[in-house]
């Protein structure tokens, strides 16, 4: 299997508090994404920034054994970012960060991209967020098809007004859009689930999906708007849940020729994701929340592998 995708946003040292004790793993949730796609077996290109240091070296070693390809440019920043991730009694985490993003349009030269996926701080914050909405432009209209995750980090992002327009922005150029409940209740308080679905179908994506933590996930296309549970599992932590369920979520549409110039309605002439059939939905649907349930059976954001999840490597 090889499908070619570019993952553009942060990837940092996650510092895991968990009853007292700290651990240090690679994180960042578009890093998580493209680690997802990397052991789902798709071919990945990785825009993210890091440092030449000891903690720079472990994302990169990360990255490489996930299958991933990082930019030429990744591991020259002055320094590797880092989050601090408090893991409370529910296994919810909750961030502080110290967060360096300085990628430019340049350092992601233009490929033969199938899609393209941003989100999280990486989108947002300057002066690297520019050149993700730059990037993703550029490759939109060369034919790939573009997702995209706000998974919001209130810590660092500043207050909804300060975001929203820049989120809203990245929101119309997407075929595809991913967020949780409490993304949207953060950007939209007081807003239904459902009139925020709405109004971002109007901005233009083909397909939204809204996560829902154990109450599982809400998705609509233009014909179709299906509700599934979540997958039952024993909870460790929810880092990278969401990240595990995009990866997921990504590689089924791959699989079902979804993705690409015929997407949506952006640079392609066909409809591939407004005309899925509910069946293929629930199934892709499904598909991501077994990536998640066993992202959140173990420690960390630790995306399956196929042969995990009982398919062939």
């Amino acid at each position: 299997m090889s499908h070619t995708f570019l993952v553009l946003g942060e990837a940092l040292t996650d510092a895991v508090v968990r009853d007292g004790q700290t651990v240090s793993t690679p994180g960042g949730s578009p890093m998580n994404v493209a680690v997802g796609l990397g052991r789902l077996g798709h071919d990945v290109v990785l825009g993210a920034r890091w440092g030449d240091d000891k903690p720079g070296a472990s994302l990169m070693a990360h990255v490489t054994q996930s299958g991933v390809h990082a930019i030429a440019h990744a591991g020259n920043a002055p320094r590797t970012s880092r989050a601090e991730a408090t893991v409370g009694q529910d296994g919810a985490a909750h961030y502080d960060f110290d967060l360096l993003w300085d990628l430019t349009p340049q350092m992601v030269p233009p490929g033969n991209y199938h899609h393209v996926h941003a989100g999280s701080i990486g989108a947002t914050l300057e002066p690297g967020a520019s050149a993700v909405v730059e990037i993703m432009t550029r490759e939109r209209r060369r034919g790939a098809s573009v997702s995209y995750d706000p998974n919001i980090r209130p810590a660092i992002m500043g207050t909804p007004a300060t975001v929203l327009g820049r989120i809203e922005e990245l929101i119309a150029r997407s075929d595809i859009v991913k967020a949780s409940d409490e993304d949207i209740v953060w950007l939209y308080p007081g807003v239904a689930r459902d009139e925020v679905i709405v109004h971002w179908q109007g901005l233009g994506p083909s397909l939204v999906v809204i996560t829902q933590g154990g109450a599982g996930v809400t998705a609509a296309t233009g014909r179709h708007r299906i509700a599934l549970a979540a997958a039952a599992t024993t909870i460790v932590d929810t880092i990278g849940a969401g990240d595990s369920f995009m990866s997921g979520l990504l590689s089924a549409l791959a699989e079902r020729h979804a993705l690409g110039s015929g997407a949506g309605t952006g640079t392609g002439t066909g409809t591939a994701l407004a005309d899925m059939s509910k069946k293929d939905l629930s199934e892709v649907i499904g598909f991501a929340l077994k990536c998640a349930a066993i992202t959140v059976s173990r420690a960390g954001a630790n995306p399956p592998t196929r042969v995990e999840l009982g398919h062939e490597s």
